[in-house]
């Protein structure tokens, strides 16, 4: 066992104890104790060595469990896009306007020159 093995498990060890002593003390400590044992078994499955011979694959990834494939789809349907006008529309009426506009007021300037 190494150094980094001992340090999680040691960690482990304090989250179990910790569970177990929010467990007997009632109120909301007790709604803590089930969370704390489930973080304690997770940080034991986070031992260095057992990291390495994940990658390695000399060990199983995940033990006790099995991957199962979905038997349908997991979203759901999707919902239809908003219809709006087309980009190229409003960008093409901006244009449009801004012209008309500018010559308006280019025109309106020639007739009350300031000079």
């Amino acid at each position: 066992m190494t150094k980094g093995d001992r340090i999680v498990e040691r960690g482990s060890e304090r989250l179990r104890d910790l569970s177990r002593k929010a467990a007997s003390k009632g109120g909301i400590a007790e709604k803590l104790a089930q969370p704390l044992a489930e973080d304690a078994a997770f940080l034991r499955k986070l031992k260095p060595s057992l990291i390495v011979a994940r990658a390695r694959g000399e060990a199983p990834t995940d033990p006790g469990t099995e991957a199962i494939a979905p038997t349908g789809p997991q979203l759901g349907r999707r919902r239809k896009p908003k219809k709006g006008p087309n980009p190229f529309v409003v960008v093409g009426a901006a244009l449009a306007l801004g012209v008309t506009l500018a010559k308006l007021i280019d025109w309106r300037g020639h007739a009350h020159p300031r000079g």
